[in-house]
C-alpha cells in the first residue's frame, strides 16, 4: 500500500506471479496511485524523475531483517533495466552481481532465510537518453564473525554449502573438501540446509554470473582454494600444555594444517607457528610468546575472518571494475538503490548489531528530517539524541569505544566503565541494575536493545597480527598476496594506527548520507507478516510494531495534519499555468499573484496555504492538481495533434499534388510525343508514297520515250537489215541462177 509517496512493502514468504515482463509495461510512465501499489511504480517514479528534473535519485529500502529487502532491491534493479530498452551486456552485468554478492555476502538467520549480513548501495549511472551506461555497488561491514560462529538453527555464508553442493567430486578432491557435516564453521547451527534453496545449481548460478562479470576460471580456482583453507582451518584443534611454566598450545591434528599450508601455499611449520605463538617488537628486538587456547582460537579465527573479509571486498571490486565505466560526457545522472541491514535485535547483540542499529537510526533520521522536518508547527518523535549519544556529541559511545580500543591494557570491561560513567544519567542509555552484567542498553527508535560489550574492543581492532602478515607474505600464491597487499605494504606500527572499525564505518556512513542528502528519496518500507517464515500468516501486533517504529504511523498522522507537498511560486506557475487562461512563463509574471489565482480558479474552497516563497498542499489537492493537468494537458495536446495532423496532410496532399502534376505533364507530353511520333510516321509515309507515285510517273513517261526511241530504233535497224538480206538474197539468187545457167549452159555446149 501507500502512504503519499512511501510504498509500504509486506513480505508474502512466496513467489507471486505480479513481477513479470507484462507488469513492468503496465507499470511504465505511470503516477504513483494510478495503478495499484507496487514497488515497480516506486521504480518508474524514480526514473521518470530522473529524466523529468535532471536530478539523481535514491531509493531506500528499510525494514527488520526477513522483511523482503533484498527482494525488492533486485525487482527496482530488474525494472530499471528494462525500461533503459537497450537490454544490453552492461544491465545483463549489473543484474548478475546479485548472486555472486548474496552467495558472499548473505546467510541464514533465525528471522530470514536469505539474509544480507552487509549493507550495499548500488548507484546506477544512467546517460542523458536514460539509458544505463554502468554502476558501482558500495558494501558495508560485512559480519566477518558469522564466518567463525552462528547461533542455533542458523548457516554460515552460503557460498560455503553451495561449493560443497556444486563442486565435481574431482575438484573436491584436489581441494581436499568432504560435505559439509564435516567441518566445524558449518554445522556450529545444527542447520546445513536450507528450505527453499538448491545449493547446488545456486552454484552453477555463481559460476554463470562470475564469467559474465569477467571473473577467469582462475580467479574462481584461487577462491575455491581460499574457501576450501577457511574450512579445513576451522577444525584446526588446540591440545593445553604448559611449556617452560607457561601456558601453551599445540595442534592435534596436524593434517588439517597441512591441508591449509597446501591451499595457501605456505610452510607448514609457519604456520603452526602463526598459530601457536605471537611475537612482540620492542625496541627492534623480536620476543616470541606462547599462547594459551583461548588466544590461539582467537587468532585463528581472526585469520579466517581477516581473510574472507578481504576476499569480500575484492570481489566487490572486481565486480565493480566490469560494471564501472568512467564519466564519459558532462551528463550524468544516477539512481541509487540502498539495501541495508534491518534493525536487529537478537537473544545475544554484540558490536556488529551496535553498528547496523545506528546505521538505521541514521536512515531513521533522514526519513525523518524529509517527511517530517519539512512540516511546520505539528510535533513529532525524533531519534536525533540516540544519534548524538551514539556517535554525535563529544565523547559519545563510538568515540569512548574507539579510545579504549587504542590502549595496549584497554578491556571490555573498562570500555563498559566508562560509557556507565559518561552516559549512565542519558534518557536512552540503560545500565544494567547488576554491576557483573557485562551488557548496556540502548533505547533506539525501533525499541530498547541490550549489547553484550564482550568482544567490542577486539572486533573494533579489526587488527591482523604482524606473525600472519609474515606468513602470508611469504606466500607462493600471487593472489593471496592481492588480498593482503595493503597490510604487506605498510608496517606494524602503522598497521596499530590503522583506523578501528568504528571509525571506517561512522565514516562510510557519513559518505553515504551525503550521497542520499543530495538525491531526491522514494522510500520502500518493508514489513515482516510473522517470525515464522511462512505464507499466508499476519501477525497484526507485529506488522503494527514495525509500522509505528518505523514511523509510519507518525508519517500518516503528519500528512494529514500538514501539507507534505510543497512547490516554490516559479515551479507552481511553470507546471501548473496551463489551466488558467492568461498566465504566461514563470520569468513574466508575479508569480506569488499567478499561483493565487491557479489555486482559486481550480481549488477554489479546497485546503491549501500560500507562503513567503511556497504553495502548500495536501496529497488530495495535489492529486487533484495533477489529473486537471493531465486533463488539460490531453485537452490541448489533441488540439496540436489536430494541427500537427492537418499540417502534415497539407503537406502531404501539396506534395502528392506536386508529385501528381510532374507525372501528368510527364505522361501528357509521352502521349504528345507518341502521337507526334504516329502522325509523324504517316505524314512519312504519304511523303513516301507521293514521291512514289512521282518517281512512277516520271518513269513511265522516261519509258514511254524509251519505248519510242526503241521502236524507231528496232524499225531503222530491222529496215536495214531486211535491206541486207534483200541484198543478200539477190545476190544469192543471182549466184543460184549463175549456177543454174551455168549448168544448162554446160548442157546445151554437150548437146
Amino acid at each position: 500500500t501507500y502512504t503519499g509517496s512511501i510504498l509500504v512493502a509486506v513480505n508474502p514468504y512466496e513467489i507471486l506471479p505480479i513481477y513479470t515482463s507484462e507488469q513492468i509495461q503496465q507499470y511504465r510512465d505511470k503516477k504513483i496511485g494510478e495503478l495499484p501499489p507496487h514497488i515497480f511504480a516506486i521504480a518508474d517514479n524514480s526514473y521518470s524523475s530522473m529524466k523529468r528534473y535532471q536530478h539523481d535519485q535514491c531509493v531506500i529500502i528499510s525494514g527488520e531483517s526477513g522483511a523482503g529487502k533484498t527482494e525488492s532491491t533486485k525487482l527496482i534493479l530488474q525494472f530499471l533495466a528494462a525500461v533503459s530498452g537497450q537490454h544490453s551486456w552492461i544491465e545483463q552485468q549489473i543484474l548478475e552481481a546479485n548472486p555472486i554478492m548474496e552467495a558472499f555476502g548473505n546467510a541464514k538467520t533465525i528471522r530470514n532465510d536469505n539474509s544480507s549480513r552487509f549493507g550495499k548501495y548500488i548507484d546506477i549511472h544512467f546517460n542523458e537518453k536514460g539509458v544505463i551506461e554502468g554502476a558501482r555497488i558500495e558494501q558495508y561491514l560485512l559480519e566477518k564473525s558469522r564466518i567463525v560462529s552462528q547461533m542455533h538453527d542458523e548457516r554460515n555464508y552460503h557460498i560455503f554449502y553451495c561449493m560443497l553442493s556444486g563442486l565435481s567430486a574431482e575438484d573436491k578432491a584436489k581441494l581436499e573438501l568432504q560435505d559439509a557435516h564435516h567441518y566445524q564453521y558449518l554445522i556450529q547451527g545444527g542447520s546445513i540446509v536450507c528450505e527453499g534453496r538448491d545449493d547446488k545449481k545456486d552454484f552453477a548460478d555463481i559460476r554463470s554470473a562470475m564469467k559474465v562479470l569477467m571473473f577467469e576460471d582462475s580467479d574462481l580456482w584461487e577462491i575455491l582454494k581460499i574457501l576450501s583453507a577457511l574450512l579445513h582451518l576451522g577444525n584446526v584443534k588446540y591440545n593445553e600444555i604448559e611449556l617452560d611454566n607457561l601456558a601453551a598450545t599445540e595442534i592435534q591434528d596436524i593434517s588439517y594444517i597441512n591441508k591449509v599450508a597446501r591451499q595457501l601455499e605456505v610452510n607448514a611449520q609457519n604456520l603452526v607457528d602463526a598459530l601457536t605463538t605471537r611475537t612482540i617488537v620492542t625496541k627492534g628486538e623480536s620476543v616470541t610468546f606462547t599462547m594459551n587456547k583461548e588466544q590461539s582460537l582467537d587468532v585463528r579465527d581472526a585469520f579466517v575472518k581477516g581473510i574472507y573479509g578481504r576476499m569480500f571486498i575484492w570481489i566487490v571490486d572486481k565486480i565493480n571494475e566490469a560494471i564501472y565505466k568512467p564519466k564519459g560526457s558532462q551528463f550524468r545522472k544516477s539512481i541509487g538503490v540502498l539495501d541495508i541491514f534491518g534493525f536487529e535485535n537478537f537473544d545475544k547483540n554484540s558490536f556488529e548489531q551496535l553498528c547496523i542499529n545506528y546505521a538505521n537510526e541514521n536512515l531513521q533520521q533522514f526519513f525523518v528530517r524529509h517527511i517530517f522536518k519539512l512540516e511546520q508547527h505539528i510535533e513529532f518523535l525524533d531519534n536525533q539524541e540516540a544519534l548524538d549519544l551514539i556517535a554525535a556529541k563529544p565523547m559519545n559511545m563510538l568515540a569512548l569505544i574507539d579510545e579504549e580500543s587504542k590502549f595496549p591494557k584497554g578491556t571490555d570491561e573498562s570500555m563498559l566503565n566508562k560509557l556507565h560513567q559518561y552516559h549512565a544519567s542519558h534518557p536512552n542509555y540503560l545500565k544494567p541494575k547488576a554491576a557483573v552484567n557485562q551488557t548496556f542498553g540502548l533505547s533506539h527508535f525501533a525499541g530498547v536493545v541490550f549489547y553484550d560489550c564482550r568482544g567490542f574492543l577486539e572486533k573494533n581492532r579489526d587488527t591482523f597480527s604482524s606473525d600472519l602478515v609474515s606468513l602470508i607474505q611469504e606466500s607462493k600464491s600471487r593472489f593471496i598476496s592481492l588480498l593482503f597487499s595493503s597490510d604487506i605494504s605498510m608496517g606494524t606500527d602503522t598497521r596499530k594506527k590503522s583506523p578501528t572499525l568504528a571509525s571506517q564505518f561512522k565514516r562510510s556512513l557519513e559518505q553515504l548520507m551525503s550521497t542520499l542528502s543530495s538525491c531526491q528519496p522514494f522510500f520502500v518500507r518493508c514489513i515482516k507478516p510473522n517470525e515464522f517464515k511462512k505464507p499466508k500468516i499476519f501477525d497484526r501486533e507485529l506488522c503494527c510494531k514495525q509500522l509505528r517504529y518505523s514511523g509510519m504511523m507518525e508519517t500518516i498522522r503528519i500528512r494529514r495534519a500538514g501539507y507534505p507537498i510543497r512547490h516554490s511560486f516559479a515551479e507552481f506557475v511553470d507546471r501548473y499555468r496551463i489551466l488558467v487562461d492568461g498566465i504566461g512563463p514563470s520569468h513574466k509574471e508575479d508569480c506569488r499573484a499567478a499561483s493565487n489565482k491557479i489555486c482559486s480558479a481550480v481549488l477554489k474552497n479546497a485546503d491549501y496555504q500560500l507562503g513567503k516563497t511556497k504553495v502548500f498542499l495536501k496529497d488530495a489537492q495535489d492529486v487533484y492538481l495533477e489529473q486537471q493537468r493531465e486533463i488539460t494537458l490531453t485537452r490541448k495536446i489533441l488540439i496540436i495533434q489536430k494541427m500537427v495532423r492537418s499540417w502534415h496532410y497539407r503537406r502531404r496532399y501539396l506534395k502528392m499534388r506536386k508529385c501528381i502534376v510532374v507525372v501528368q505533364s510527364t505522361m501528357r507530353a509521352f502521349q504528345e510525343r507518341k502521337r507526334f511520333l504516329v502522325i509523324r510516321q504517316g505524314y512519312m509515309r504519304l511523303q513516301a508514297l507521293v514521291r512514289s507515285r512521282m518517281l512512277t510517273a516520271r518513269f513511265n513517261v522516261i519509258r514511254a520515250w524509251a519505248l519510242n526511241l526503241q521502236k524507231y530504233c528496232r524499225g531503222y535497224l530491222v529496215r536495214q537489215w531486211v535491206q541486207k538480206r534483200i541484198v543478200a538474197i539477190v545476190q544469192i539468187q543471182a549466184s543460184v541462177r549463175t549456177i543454174i545457167a551455168q549448168k544448162q549452159l554446160r548442157r546445151l555446149r554437150i548437146e
